[in-house]
C-alpha cells in the first residue's frame, strides 16, 4: 500500500503490434526475456550486445512510478559502463562513499566505502531507479537484435524438452511464441514464478517500515546517514539518503505493531519529518509502508527457465542488495547463455550460473538478516547486547565491526568450479572469482585511461610485460599486455594485481578472474578456459 503525489518523472512508451503475432505458425526465438526492470533491461542489452536476438517484454506501458531502489553499486556502475551508459549515469547521479552511524544525536563512526583511489566508477551513486531504467530502454531501442515490446503479459508458460511455449496477452488478443530459453526477471511478484507453481524459501520480518521521498532544498552532506534512537524517533532507527533534483529518500522504523493505513496518512508523515528535519520547508513525493522478504528459490533453473533479480531472491532494502544483485545475476547468465547458444559450450554452464548466483544470493540473504537483527532486536537480551556495541564502538575497532546497519552491497567473490587454483600466493586487492579491480592506466596513444576499459565481451588474457614478445593467446581468447598495449604509470595495475613480469590472468567475459600464473603456460591457459567453460 502506497500513496504518490505529483511526480513529473513518469515515461510511456507505445504498445507496437509484433510480426510474431500475425504469424501464420508460431515463432521461435532463442531468447525471451520478461520484466522490463533494470534486471531485464540488462540481460536483453548484454546479450544483444554479444549477438544474440532477444525479445524483452513487459505488461505495463510506462516506468517512474514508486520509490524503489535508488543506491547503484561500483560493480553494477561498470557493467552499465559495458553498455555505453555508465559514464551518463555517474553524471546524473549523486556520487557519495561516504557513511556515518549515529547513536542519538552522537556521531558513532563515519566509514569509507572506496578507500582505493584511481577507479573509474564510485563507490556508489543515488539515482532514482525510474532514470536508470529510461537510460536502459534508451539504450536497448539503440540495439537492432532487441525488441523491447510493452504491454505484452505472460499468461501462459508450457515447458518442452527442447524450447518453452509462452502465451502473451496484448491489447489486440493473445499470442503464441516459442522461445529456446526463457529468462524471468518480472521481480518479487513474478507471475512466470506463479505459472510454474513456484514458491520462495526464506523469512518475512515482521516490522514495519515508512518510506518518505520528500523533495527538499537543503544545504546537507552527500552522504547515508543511519540512526539508532535519534531523538526525533525516539527507540527506533532511521536513515537518510540524498537523490537527484532535490529529492531526499527518509526511512523510518515503525515496528511490527504499526497501523499501516494510519502511517500513510500525509499529515501523519509530516508531523513525523517535521520533527526530524525541523523547520525546513519540503514537499511530499511519495509515501510507503513495507515489510520485507530473506528469501529465495531453492533453485534459479527450472528447465528451459531461469530466474534472476527479485524473481529468484528476496532481501531487505538495507544495505542496497536487492536491484545491485539482480544486475550482476543478469551478467552472470548472459555470457553463459550467449555461448551455449552460439554452440561453444554445452549446457552444462548454464548450471555455474545457478551455483555461483546462489551463493550471491545466500550471502545478500545472510548480511541482510544480520543488518535487520541488528536494526530491529527480537528481545530485551538483544537489545542490550546491541546497546552494547553502540557505546563501546566510538573507541573499540571490535565493536565497530560488529554493528550491522545494512553492509553496503558489493560483488560476490565467487567460490567457483570455474576457476582454477592458484599454484602460487599472490597478494594486492585481485581475488580469484571476483571481477577484476580497476585502476588508471595510460592508453597507448598517451591518453589516460582505466584497466576495465580494456576488456572485452570475451575471454581475455592480460598479461605483464617482461622483456620477452608477447604470448600469443589460445583460441577463444584475446589478449593484451601491461607494458606494450597499454602504460600502468603509477604502478597501481601490478599492485593491485601483485604482478611480477611476465605474470597472466586469465579473465572471464564477465570480468570475474578465474585463472593467474606467476608465468605463461599456453597448455594452462587452455585448460582454464576450459574450466571455465564447465568442460571440466
Amino acid at each position: 500500500m502506497s500513496a504518490m503525489f505529483e511526480r513529473k518523472s513518469v515515461y510511456r512508451y507505445d504498445y507496437r503490434r509484433s510480426p510474431d503475432q500475425a504469424a501464420r505458425a508460431i515463432v521461435r526465438r532463442p531468447v525471451v526475456v520478461v520484466g522490463a526492470g533494470p534486471v531485464g533491461l540488462a540481460a536483453a542489452i548484454d546479450l544483444g550486445l554479444r549477438g544474440v536476438p532477444v525479445v524483452l517484454i513487459d505488461d505495463a506501458d510506462r516506468i517512474g512510478e514508486g520509490s524503489r531502489g535508488i543506491c547503484w553499486s561500483k560493480r553494477t556502475l561498470e557493467i552499465c559502463d559495458r553498455f555505453g551508459v555508465g559514464e551518463s549515469l555517474v553524471a546524473q547521479g549523486v556520487t557519495w562513499k561516504i557513511g556515518k552511524l549515529y547513536r542519538g544525536s552522537d556521531l558513532v563512526f563515519s566509514f569509507d566505502l572506496l578507500p582505493e583511489d584511481g577507479h573509474k566508477m564510485p563507490a556508489f551513486i543515488n539515482l532514482q531507479q525510474f532514470y536508470l531504467e529510461k537510460a536502459l530502454v534508451e539504450r536497448a531501442n539503440e540495439l537492432d537484435l532487441v525488441d523491447l515490446r510493452w504491454k505484452n503479459r505472460l499468461i501462459a508458460v508450457e515447458q518442452h524438452n527442447d524450447h518453452v511455449l509462452l502465451t502473451i496477452d496484448t491489447p489486440d488478443g493473445p499470442y503464441s511464441l516459442e522461445a529456446d530459453w526463457l529468462i524471468a526477471a518480472d521481480g518479487a511478484r513474478s507471475s512466470t514464478r506463479d505459472l510454474l507453481g513456484l514458491s520462495f524459501s526464506g523469512v518475512t520480518f515482521e516490522d514495519k517500515f515508512l518510506i518518505a521521498d520528500i523533495r527538499m532544498a537543503a544545504d546537507l552532506p552527500t552522504e547515508r546517514r543511519f540512526w539508532f534512537d535519534p531523538p526525533f524517533h525516539s527507540g527506533q532507527s532511521a536513515l537518510m539518503h540524498r537523490q537527484p533534483d532535490n529529492v531526499w529518500r527518509i526511512d523510518l522504523q515503525l515496528g511490527p505493531d504499526a497501523d499501516v493505513a494510519e502511517e500513510q496518512k500525509p499529515e501523519r508523515v509530516t508531523a513525523r519529518l517535521k520533527r526530524m528535519l525541523g523547520e525546513r520547508p519540503f514537499e511530499l513525493e511519495w509515501i510507503s509502508v513495507y515489510r520485507f522478504n530473506c528469501r529465495r528459490l531453492d533453485r534459479f533453473i527450472h528447465g528451459r527457465v531461469v530466474f534472476v533479480g527479485d524473481a529468484a531472491h528476496q532481501v531487505s532494502p538495507f544495505g542496497a542488495r536487492g536491484a545491485n544483485s539482480g544486475i550482476q545475476d543478469a551478467e552472470n547468465l548472459v555470457w553463459k547463455l550467449a555461448l551455449v547458444i552460439k554452440g561453444e559450450a554445452s549446457e552444462a554452464l548454464i548450471g555455474s550460473y545457478e551455483t555461483e548466483r546462489i551463493q550471491a544470493a545466500d550471502e545478500n540473504i545472510r548480511h541482510s538478516t544480520r543488518s535487520t537483527d541488528f536494526i530491529a532486536p527480537h528481545s530485551a537480551a538483544e537489545r542490550a547486547l546491541r546497546n552494547a556495541v553502540l557505546a563501546l564502538a566510538p573507541t573499540a575497532e571490535f565493536a565497530r565491526r560488529m554493528i550491522n546497519s545494512g553492509r553496503l552491497s558489493v560483488a560476490t567473490v565467487y567460490d567457483s568450479p570455474l576457476s582454477t587454483a592458484d599454484e602460487s600466493p599472490f597478494a594486492g586487492s585481485a581475488r580469484l572469482g571476483a571481477p577484476l579491480p580497476d585502476c588508471p592506466i595510460r592508453n597507448a596513444d598517451g591518453s589516460a585511461g582505466y584497466l576495465l576499459e580494456n576488456l572485452g565481451d570475451d575471454f581475455t588474457l592480460l598479461t605483464f610485460k617482461n622483456g620477452a614478445p608477447p604470448p600469443s593467446a589460445p583460441e577463444g581468447v584475446s589478449r593484451f599486455s601491461v607494458g606494450i598495449d597499454i602504460d600502468d604509470p603509477d604502478g597501481a595495475a601490478a599492485r593491485r594485481l601483485d604482478a611480477t613480469p611476465g605474470a597472466v590472468y586469465l579473465l572471464r567475459p564477465d570480468h570475474h578472474l578465474c585463472a593467474r600464473w606467476r608465468s605463461y603456460d599456453r597448455g594452462k591457459v587452455a585448460a582454464a578456459r576450459d574450466r571455465a567453460l564447465g568442460k571440466s
